[in-house]
């Protein structure tokens, strides 16, 4: 803890030094995209897409699960991403995945706390096969509930917004987009 302590108080300095200039951040934001991602401290969506403060609205949860939307019991992801698209104006949405989640490797042993994470249609038959090639399944799922935002479909449907899911390879560096006409990932 005394590591974060340090940082923090050093953090003006180290903002300086990289021409971060803080007063701007008080004004209103207006970030490129929306970033959903898991919550695995691995995964860090800014230092991946060199993002400076401002330019990301993220939503990190475990596994990176966005539930189904349901009108009648709207949960704090559809809220957030419906702030996003509403209230911010952000133009894309990056659902990002990783490597060697705990969540997917979790959900392939047959967990049912975490199988709903990955997408199947059985949640209660576990996965089989290569946890990296499970944790491709699973990003192409809350892509899907964003697109069942209702309210968001006007903008789906004339483009001006866009929905992208990705995944990242922690050990290598990779990052890799889903193409759904091939329906298969390939490197950005």
């Amino acid at each position: 803890m005394q590591y974060l302590i340090d940082q923090a108080c050093v953090f003006r300095a180290r903002a300086a030094a990289h021409s971060l200039h803080l007063d701007r951040l008080a004004q209103p934001h207006r970030p490129r995209a929306m970033f959903i991602a898991c919550s695995d401290a691995r995964l860090v969506p800014a230092l991946l897409t060199a993002a400076q403060p401002g330019d990301l609205y993220e939503l990190r949860t475990i596994g990176g699960v966005v539930l189904p939307y349901d009108a009648n019991t709207p949960t704090g992801e559809s809220r957030t991403i419906a702030y996003a698209v509403d209230e911010l104006g952000v133009s894309d949405i990056v659902v990002c995945g990783h490597s060697d989640c705990e969540v997917v490797t979790a959900a392939m042993h047959g967990n049912r706390a975490v199988s709903g994470v990955t997408g199947c249609e059985d949640e209660s038959a576990p996965l089989s096969g290569d946890v990296t090639a499970a944790g491709y399944l699973a990003r192409p799922q809350p892509a899907r509930h964003v697109q069942r935002l209702s309210v968001r479909r006007t903008r789906l449907a004339d483009r001006s917004l866009r929905l992208h899911a990705w995944f990242h390879e922690l050990d290598t560096g990779a990052t890799l987009a889903h193409h759904p006409r091939a329906s298969t990932f390939l490197p950005l």
